[in-house]
């Protein structure tokens, strides 16, 4: 099974009111030899100033992006990897599913059919209360380290996340979606 995982860095919250990814992180593996097969990594110009508190958070300044490419040069390389997954993964999918449907939308393309999983809501069972966990908590939960100066980087909360999905299979905490494999065919379209 082609697994992704996904994680995004944006300008703000709001995709509705126009904030935009400014990084974007897509770690592909094969979940039976939790090998990583692909990475990519990619910062992107938003066009539009960043949101004081979101650079608080990722780090991420607008001088940072002078020179990356926009949304337009990168989208259809998204979709095309979105396209060959089985498995989509996300901490948070329904923050970052909607921004990159709309990202792509507004640029004209559709978003590739994939199925989802959620780390963050499938993994109530990693806090005492049942509550939605923090990528930092999740990792708690299953022993893998977690570095709060890293964090809030696209590609190493993928990196994390993906860890925490596998030993969280492993010991039976999450329960992934049977999916039928892709054919070279379906990936090609």
């Amino acid at each position: 099974m082609r697994i992704g995982g996904l994680d995004i860095e944006t300008t703000g919250l709001h995709a509705d009111k126009g904030d935009r990814i400014i990084e974007i992180a897509l770690l592909e593996y094969d979940l039976a030899s939790k090998t990583l097969m692909d990475t990519y990594v990619q910062r992107i110009h938003p066009g539009r100033p960043i949101d004081p508190k979101a650079q608080e958070v990722h780090g991420i300044s607008i001088t940072d992006l002078v020179g990356c490419p926009s949304w337009e040069d990168v989208a259809e390389e998204v979709s095309r990897r979105l396209a060959r997954l089985d498995l989509l993964v996300a901490h948070n999918m329904a923050f970052d599913g909607p921004f990159v449907g709309l990202e792509l939308a507004r640029v004209g393309i559709a978003l590739p059919s994939v199925e989802v999983f959620c780390t963050m809501e499938e993994g109530r069972w990693a806090t005492p209360l049942g509550k939605t966990p923090s990528l930092k908590e999740l990792c708690f939960a299953v022993n893998v380290p977690y570095d709060d100066a890293a964090a809030h980087a696209a590609e190493y909360d993928v990196d994390r996340m993906m860890r925490c999905l596998m030993r969280g299979v492993e010991r039976g905490f999450y329960v992934l979606p049977e999916v039928p494999r892709k054919t070279e065919t379906e990936e090609a379209a």
